[in-house]
């Protein structure tokens, strides 16, 4: 089974001007990406809009990711539903795909029990071959996957990871100790704090505009140095807060245009930045020197 380590991007979707997937776009994008030395892409997540996607379109950015990515890095593909067979439609397509894994939210409307929080991943992981990365992020799931519970979905064969997006950075350590260490923690939101913590991973909206530093943040922190870990982050913290709360979609696609990649409006009913938004984002490249550049044809 894969071994997932280090900063995976939560990838933004590309639109063209008339609002259809950005296919040439997303490829570049990709390239980017990797050649900035990301560890990981995971497309179809909230930060890629899946919600407001077609399945034909869901289907079409999942195998454009994997086959720009040839292997290069683990790309999981979102694959949340609401319908428990949905979700094992979707995962089972990814894997079909050539999906390294899979990225699943609980049931986020009927408030699920935990029997049927543990029946949905059960279903999930019975159909498939590849690891799934449990995502907890109850600020818009409407659940909250706590520790004990993550334990519990750790005896799950395939639930080896999970994206803990809580501001609670000690849920990593407990994590890790009650599931006697089967399910290995990617970090949601603290990036630098889950690291320190023993995450083995950050699933990163920053890294979207920043790859190459945020995959440095992780590089630092497994090589022992803090203290220059720390100043990068401290760095880079007006760039995570740009991209946090309600304008992670809206204000990540308004830093890459300025950075030389234009990736569309959001999907409505979300709006994309203001005429003071955008200055910020542009002002922000500025201070960080960010750029893409792409040397693959």
């Amino acid at each position: 089974m894969a071994d997932f380590r280090g900063t995976y991007t939560i990838m933004v979707t590309p639109f063209d001007a008339d609002g259809a997937v950005d296919v040439p776009t997303l490829e570049r994008y990709v390239d980017w990406q990797i050649e900035s030395g990301i560890h990981g892409l995971i497309p179809l997540g909230s930060t890629g809009e899946f919600m407001s996607m077609s399945d034909d379109e869901i289907a079409l950015v999942a195998q454009t990711v994997i086959d720009r990515a040839a292997g290069r890095v683990p790309v999981l593909i979102g694959t949340t539903a609401e319908d428990t067979r949905a979700a094992v439609r979707l995962s089972r397509r990814a894997e079909a795909q050539g999906a390294d894994g899979v990225m699943v939210l609980p049931p986020f409307y009927c408030t699920p029990t935990d029997d049927e929080l543990f029946l949905h991943y059960r279903t999930i992981s019975d159909a498939i071959g590849i690891p799934i990365m449990v995502y907890n992020n109850p600020a818009v799931a409407n659940v909250d996957l706590k520790p004990a519970l993550v334990a519990r979905l750790s005896q799950i064969d395939n639930c080896r990871y999970i994206k803990e997006s809580t501001l609670e950075v000690t849920r990593v350590r407990d994590i890790m100790r009650l599931s006697e260490g089967r399910m290995a923690v990617f970090g949601g939101i603290m990036g630098f704090e889950s690291y320190v913590e023993g995450a083995v991973g950050w699933a990163a909206v920053p890294s979207n505009g920043a790859p190459r530093e945020m995959a440095r943040l992780y590089d630092l922190v497994m090589a022992g140095q803090l203290a220059e870990a720390r100043a990068l982050a401290f760095r880079h913290f007006p760039m995570v807060d740009f991209v946090a709360g309600q304008s992670y979609v809206a204000g990540t696609k308004a830093l890459l245009p300025a950075m030389g990649l234009p990736v569309g409006a959001p999907r409505p009913p979300r709006l994309p930045l203001g005429e003071e938004g955008v200055a910020a984002a542009k002002r922000l490249v500025d201070e960080l020197g960010l750029k893409i550049q792409t040397t693959t044809a």
